[in-house]
Formats: structure tokens, C-alpha cells, sequence
């Protein structure tokens, strides 16, 4: 099961990403997948800005991870976000910890998930991005990890 939304521009991008927090739970792993510049960073801006994370959102390409405290009533009170691109293989991933980092009460998400996700020992929600033609627009498809009550919420994400 998959679920696609369409954004135009770096604002529908993070306005998707603010979106999905909704759909998030304390404990989720999310893998984001796709080529340079398809908007993954961007998407986890709207992901903070949804979570009440109040400090600036920047990619940690070269930190690796950086944690953020978030301020919701989804039970979500960290946000890691990890940038796995500068990784080169499996064992530096495992020596990351990823799945350590999320404690009850956070969350995490991965930039350059693919090397990541065999890594993880349970669902992982996967989201895609692609450029279209026009270098500006871009598809998110999300699979992985989707129970009934979880595909609810992302088919009236996919809808807006």
C-alpha cells in the first residue's frame, strides 16, 4: 500500500512535511529516499514546524544527526533528524545507533534512508521523492509500516 502527494514548490514541500507530522507516532522510523535536491531537507522543515520544534532545521550532512525538541500534543517531544549520504556502508550506519536514538517519546528521520533501512528490525515508513520534468515539482510516495488507522490519516494526506 502506497500513498502520493504532489507539491509544486519548496512551500507545498513543507506544507506536506507539516502535514505528515500529523500522522506521526512517538517510536517511528522514517526512511527518506531520492536524488539530490528532490526536497527531503525541505520536507523535514515542515516536519519540524508541525512537531513544535521552534529552532532552525538545517541538514546534518557533515553532524550526522541532530536532535531537536519538539512541543506537540502527539506525545512527540524529540525529533531526530539524521543525514546518512557522507555513509558508506552498512556497519558505519549500525555504529550510528539510528535505532537506539528514539526513545518512547521520539522520533526519527533519515535523509538518504536506502543504505539505512536494512539496518532497522522493524516497519519503517518510506517515503519517496522524485523531480518532475520541471525541476520544481516533486512526487512523495509513502509505503512501509501502514497499519488501517495509519492509511486513513495518509489518504487525507495524499488528498490535500
Amino acid at each position: 500500500m502506497s500513498f502520493l502527494r504532489i507539491c509544486r514548490d519548496d512551500v507545498a514541500t513543507q506544507s506536506a512535511g507539516e502535514a505528515f507530522a500529523l500522522v506521526l507516532r512517538p517510536g517511528d522510523i522514517v526512511a527518506l529516499t531520492g536524488g539530490l535536491g528532490a526536497g527531503k531537507t525541505t520536507f523535514v522543515k515542515g516536519v519540524a514546524r508541525g512537531l513544535g520544534v521552534v529552532e532552525r532545521v538545517t541538514s546534518p550532512s557533515f553532524t550526522l544527526v541532530r536532535q531537536h525538541d519538539a512541543h506537540n500534543e502527539l506525545g512527540i517531544t524529540t525529533l531526530h533528524h539524521a543525514d546518512v549520504y557522507r555513509v558508506e556502508s552498512i556497519a558505519e550506519v549500525r555504529d550510528l545507533d539510528l535505532g537506539e536514538l528514539v526513545e518512547e517519546a521520539g522520533v526519527v528521520l533519515v535523509e538518504w534512508g536506502e543504505l539505512a533501512t536494512s539496518v532497522f528490525g522493524r516497519d519503517v515508513l518510506t517515503l519517496s521523492f522524485e523531480l518532475v520534468d520541471d525541476e520544481e515539482t516533486r512526487t512523495i510516495v509513502v509505503s512501509g509500516g501502514v497499519d488501517a488507522a495509519r492509511a486513513s490519516a495518509l489518504t487525507t494526506w495524499s488528498d490535500s
